[in-house]
């Protein structure tokens, strides 16, 4: 069995076991705990509250999101194709999944037998044996799940030469884009939104998640997909549905340019990666174009028919420079 169909499985069974942990004990404990449950602290003590039923069913659904995406990366992308990819892909996992039910646990031992939400008592100790538990499990299941080291191979295609047409325009427009970072944005926020819905925040801490919610929504809307279009003045990458903002390359800062296999491991994760002169935008796994700065840096995109593009671009890059 390889590992895009075992991962799936082992990561369906636990989930299960997780959502069943998160669940079965506060409905265990439920004639035992205050409703509505303490949920956050501060110096002064319990600060914040939700109802009982919201503390029981959030946490589950998060976690089912997660391991919804999870099992979609694992069975539809490249993710476990790579080392890197099978350390962190095991290693949020196993290690996110302790980390939630840690912590409601820790929220249950706070919250048990007391009269009212407010007179519940967290062990601040309890918080940092939590974190440390589950960075170790999500270590120790990255390094169990890391799988045999890659086998390097050079993916680079010189794209083919193109002759320009004297007086004749010429332009490529090539399209990336991932439909599960819009997903998981889109997910965080709605559950951000439930949460205010359902009276699960107290005070001022409404205002910070509306807040949170809207940067989550933003950043969804302007990272799960880009087109790129190749015209004489140079490469212009739009981003997001609206196509806003734009980068731009002009001709004379491009040495050649290439298509590319990449993967979100061999850049070190999704999304915008890097610094400018040196940028990496990866979106999905596969087909990228990669441009060459004549200073030395590089931008590399996520695109579909970047051989294509390439081509334009190396085939504009050399009249440009003929005429000088």
């Amino acid at each position: 069995m390889t590992d895009r169909i075992r991962a799936p499985i082992l990561a369906g069974v636990w989930g299960t076991l997780v959502g069943a942990a998160l669940a079965a004990p506060p409905l265990a404990l439920r004639d035992r705990l205050p409703d509505p449950v303490a949920i956050h602290w501060s110096g002064a003590g319990a600060d914040g509250s939700a109802p009982l039923l919201t503390f029981t069913v959030l946490p589950v659904a998060v976690w089912l999101v997660g391991v919804a995406i999870a099992i979609g990366l694992a069975l539809w992308g490249q993710t476990l194709t790579h080392r890197s990819g099978r350390v962190y892909w095991w290693g949020f996992l196993i290690g996110g999944g302790v980390f939630l039910v840690g912590l409601s646990l820790l929220t249950l031992d706070a919250n048990l037998d007391r009269s009212s939400w407010s007179r519940a008592d967290l062990k601040e100790w309890g918080v940092a044996v939590v974190m440390a538990a589950s960075l170790a499990t999500g270590v120790l299941a990255g390094w169990l799940g890391r799988g045999a080291p890659d086998v390097p191979t050079d993916t680079t295609r010189q794209p083919p030469e193109l002759r320009l047409r004297p007086g004749r325009r010429s332009v490529w427009v090539g399209r990336g884009a991932n439909p599960w970072l819009a997903l998981l944005a889109a997910g965080s926020f709605c559950l951000v939104l439930a949460t205010l819905w359902t009276g699960g925040v107290a005070g001022g801490e409404a205002g910070g998640l509306i807040g949170l919610a809207v940067i989550l929504g933003l950043v969804g809307l302007f990272t799960s997909s880009v087109n790129v279009r190749v015209t004489e003045q140079g490469v212009a990458v739009a981003f997001g549905l609206f196509g806003w903002p734009v980068h731009r390359i002009p001709p004379e800062r491009i040495a050649r340019a290439r298509a590319q296999q990449r993967t979100p491991g061999h850049v070190g994760g999704w999304g915008i990666r890097g610094r400018p002169g040196n940028m990496t935008v990866m979106l999905r796994a596969g087909e990228c174009l990669v441009i060459d700065y004549r200073s030395g840096g590089r931008f590399t995109v996520s695109v579909d028919d970047a051989e294509r593009g390439a081509s334009l671009i190396n085939a504009l890059v050399a009249g440009d420079r003929s005429e000088r």
